[in-house]
């Protein structure tokens, strides 16, 4: 079974991290294993300044792998600046330690998508691209798909469950 990915996209402030923070938790309740791919348009640093892998990427290398009993963190280097490449970067998921992918951003990548929408923002709906499933919106426009209030994550997990190929065992 291939590991299914669902596309969170919307404008900046409409409320996509939020959601993610608030439905993590409540597919992992269900025993989803989630991973997250957020894309970002800006320049980052997970790196603490004067930390050995700081100094290490510093002094040159390319790649850092840091690993502990804990976590593993990978930074690369992308020089010259590349846009990301969606299915490159969902390469690096394990589909033996996952159930589904919730990717931030991407907003034209071809996969199935949630938009999420907040009229406050003042900016217009993107147009529909073919591949959103669901809205979640303060005021539920009436574009055909199914719509949710941004605090509605239980019933946005049992539409999830119900719609993508999540692997069942794990999922009640």
């Amino acid at each position: 079974m291939t590991l299914p990915v669902l596309g969170v996209a919307g404008w900046s402030g409409s409320g996509k991290t939020t959601l993610l923070e608030r439905l993590i938790p409540v597919l992992t309740a269900r025993g989803i294993r989630v991973g997250v791919l957020k894309q970002t348009h800006h320049d980052f640093d997970i790196d603490r300044p004067g930390k050995d892998s700081d100094r290490l990427r510093r002094a040159g290398a390319v790649q850092t792998l840091v690993a502990s009993p804990h976590r593993i963190a990978w930074i690369r280097e992308v020089h010259p600046p590349t846009p990301p490449d969606l299915a490159a970067l969902l390469a690096h998921f394990d589909p033996a330690e996952l159930d589904l992918v919730l990717v931030e951003g991407f907003k034209h990548g071809a996969l199935p998508r949630l938009l999420v929408h907040r009229a406050a923002t003042g900016k217009p709906l993107p147009e529909n691209d073919g591949h959103w499933i669901a809205v979640v919106s303060d005021d539920c426009p009436d574009l055909g798909l199914p719509c949710f209030a941004p605090d509605a994550v239980e019933a946005i997990a049992e539409f999830l469950v119900n719609t993508l190929p999540i692997r069942k065992e794990n999922a009640p």
